[in-house]
């Protein structure tokens, strides 16, 4: 592949809802373009897009994926990214490499949830953005329906620049609104405006153009002098207007039929904005235009790793020109990478090309340091670039090893696949000592743990994971004990009196010592504080940490020859059980900040379901633009499966985002319920 110039650029994300058809559009686009001389199918897993074995086997698409087309002298970098919601992080670093968005919608469900995220992550971007009904050779096919809902959703700005000749098995072509051209068949032949189509074209061509004058104020003057508007003046206008963001043109076709994918390329080509045409990006205060000669600066939007050419890094171009053979300046990390061989990636297939002018995407292979949303640059002229935003995990699985030979593998095998998987986390979690492993929904942990069986051969159980229940105290009590201990030669001897009391929440295990005269000595004191904290870490019941309480140590008693460090810490650690026995538990659980955003129409049902999980509402507030904000404290314990919950609630087009907010009391009919089931699990263990 030859090296393109910024101009000859257009980098497009193309983003949608699951299953509408995103990866047979490439793969047909690399058919007609002649880059490929079979078109395969998502069906049979052979596509160019697709070629990992998880997407071969779910049949749809799981990791975003460069497919660069060579069309009308110029190179559209399509990127394709999946459309279930579980693999968002795709699609966003998809858009972190893009000047534009094409939407795919389904031509019979119309716009669906998918779609509305697909928005609203390029509407974040500020990219511009263009509609492709697809399957328009689908049974029930409408195009005037999902324009109809298009328009509903986002507004004026959204029109038709083409209308389709025939629908269902009848669909053959299309007519291009402004040339009042009719395209038929894969090949895109000329044929006659379809006579019983005129009127309907007309109608919609007068409708396009009066929403392209809107957005040029000479154009509109002209207009409405009914002076004639010429078809290069009009085109001129059409692309300024999509390229600002200021109209959303509609396009259509079958991408399995091949018909509409050549007019929909050469749209790409001519109205698509080049980087170079794109508002510059802000970094350090510099503005940084999609220059070819100015200094170096790249950003890397996603990492992957190749069986056979190890760690590959996806890049942009922003500034300047990247060359093989080279060094670069990695501004986020501080560390210098050698760039041995530029790729252009086509699928899983790497080309290599000698440099990449600013705008353009690539890979390069074996970086060090560098892994997603890194800055590379020139030494002496560093920018860091703002890093890609991530949604935070809403789902969190138990992750244990199935044999002992995994137990060294598992944490260094997951932490190669959080470098590829940016919506991933790992954790280590203190109170309960379980590795927990977080992501976007079930099928995220789902597709991460077949990985990490495929690629290192290491199989794991998942559980949810255990709540980190705490207790404390419910009333101030004084208790005492002596340790001792004869044997041959010394014996054990020691006795503490504390007085213990309930703390607000979060205040932890406080000690003091407010002995007199020496009944401890000094020296021993430490060993009380020892055997009180440790004791109250271990808790009552093993793994329930006793807290927010205060320990104050107020007399005791000693032997000049028999007392020990051992012996005070062992009367201490039992005089504190003896107190939480006197006193009675409360036992504490972590209570969630919950923040849902919902479409209107689901929210009562989403704040009946919360009221059912003992969530405290905090507000309902309409946000705008048909969504509802909901807030609540919810119990940890009642929305460790709540992504699934929500996503049948409001058939997937529910969003949440949850964070640790404090520890409050569990009901004491719950409270005695998890008590039994934790002591039953204790016995179970032994």
């Amino acid at each position: 592949m030859r090296v393109y110039t910024t101009e000859e650029i257009r980098n497009v994300v193309v983003v949608g809802h699951t299953s509408v058809g995103k990866t047979t559009l490439t793969e047909a686009s690399l058919f007609v373009s002649g880059a490929t001389t079979r078109m395969g199918s998502v069906e049979d897993g052979n596509t160019v897009s697709d070629y990992d074995e998880d997407e071969h086997r779910r049949k749809f698409s799981l990791n975003l994926s460069l497919i660069p087309v060579e069309w009308a002298g110029k190179k559209i970098n399509l990127i394709d990214t999946p459309g279930y919601a579980d693999f968002v992080s795709e699609v966003i670093c998809g858009a972190a490499a893009a000047d534009a968005a094409l939407i795919l919608v389904d031509a019979v469900a119309g716009p669906e949830v998918g779609t509305d995220r697909a928005w609203s992550i390029a509407e974040r971007e500020g990219l511009p953005r263009l509609f492709f009904v697809n399957r328009m050779d689908r049974e029930n096919a409408n195009f005037a329906g999902a324009l109809a809902r298009i328009r509903e959703k986002w507004g004026t700005k959204v029109a038709a620049a083409q209308l389709p000749i025939g629908a269902e098995a009848e669909f053959r072509g299309v007519i291009d609104l402004l040339s009042m051209r009719a395209k038929v068949g894969e090949k895109g032949d000329d044929a006659d405006l379809p006579s019983e189509l005129r009127t309907a074209a007309e109608e919609a061509r007068s409708a396009l153009i009066e929403a392209i004058v809107e957005t040029d104020e000479s154009l509109m003057e002209k207009y409405f002098a009914d002076e004639p508007l010429g078809e290069e003046e009009l085109l001129g206008a059409f692309r300024r207007a999509v390229v600002q963001g200021r109209l959303y043109p509609v396009y259509c076709g079958a991408a399995s039929k091949r018909i509409g994918v050549r007019e929909l390329l050469d749209a790409l080509a001519t109205v698509a904005p080049s980087p170079a045409e794109r508002p510059p990006l802000t970094a350090d205060s510099e503005e940084l235009h999609a220059d070819p000669d100015g200094p170096l600066v790249v950003r890397v939007f996603k990492t992957a790793a190749d069986p056979f050419v190890g760690k590959l890094s996806y890049l942009r171009v922003i500034r300047g020109t990247l060359t093989a053979d080279s060094h670069v300046w990695n501004a986020t990390k501080n560390a210098d990478e050698r760039i041995a061989t530029v790729f252009v990636q086509r699928g899983k297939e790497q080309m290599p090309v000698p440099k990449l002018h600013a705008g353009d995407v690539g890979v390069v292979t074996k970086l060090a340091h560098t892994s997603t949303g890194d800055t590379l640059c020139e030494r002496g002229h560093e920018v860091v670039l703002p890093p890609i935003t991530f949604p935070n995990p809403v789902f969190s699985l138990a992750v244990k090893p199935v044999s002992k030979a995994a137990v060294d593998k598992l944490l260094p095998s997951l932490q190669r696949l959080l470098e590829e998987d940016p919506g991933l986390r790992l954790e280590r979690d203190p109170a309960t000592g379980e590795t927990i492993l977080s992501g976007l929904g079930d099928a995220h942990l789902e597709v991460t743990v077949e990985r990490l069986r495929r690629k290192f051969n290491v199989e794991v159980e998942l559980a949810l994971p255990r709540v980190p229940y705490r207790e404390t105290i419910a009333k101030r009590v004084t208790a005492e004990y002596t340790h001792k201990k004869q044997t041959g030669g010394h014996g054990q001897y020691g006795r503490v009196a504390i007085e213990v009391s309930p703390l607000p929440r979060g205040s932890g295990v406080q000690f003091e010592s407010r002995v007199v005269g020496g009944a401890v000595p000094k020296e021993y004191i430490p060993a009380v504080e020892k055997g009180i904290t440790e004791t109250a870490h271990e808790g009552m019941l093993p793994g329930i940490e006793l807290t927010d309480i205060q320990v104050v140590l107020y007399d005791g008693k000693h032997h000049p020859v028999d007392s020990s460090e051992m012996s005070f810490k062992l009367a201490a650690s039992q005089a504190l059980k003896e107190a939480v026995q006197q006193a009675g538990s409360v036992l504490l659980e972590p209570i969630m900040l919950i923040r849902v955003r919902v479409p209107d129409e689901f929210a009562g049902d989403v704040v009946s379901d919360l009221n059912g999980k003992r969530a405290r509402i905090h507000g309902v507030t309409p946000e705008g633009g048909g969504v509802t904000l909901i807030e609540a404290e919810v119990p940890m314990a009642e929305i460790q499966r709540y992504a699934a919950d929500l996503r049948s609630l409001t058939q997937g087009r529910g969003v949440f985002e949850v964070q640790f907010d404090h520890y409050g009391e569990v009901p004491p009919h719950i409270a005695q319920k998890v008590r039994e089931e934790y002591q039953k699990a204790l016995a179970e263990a032994h």
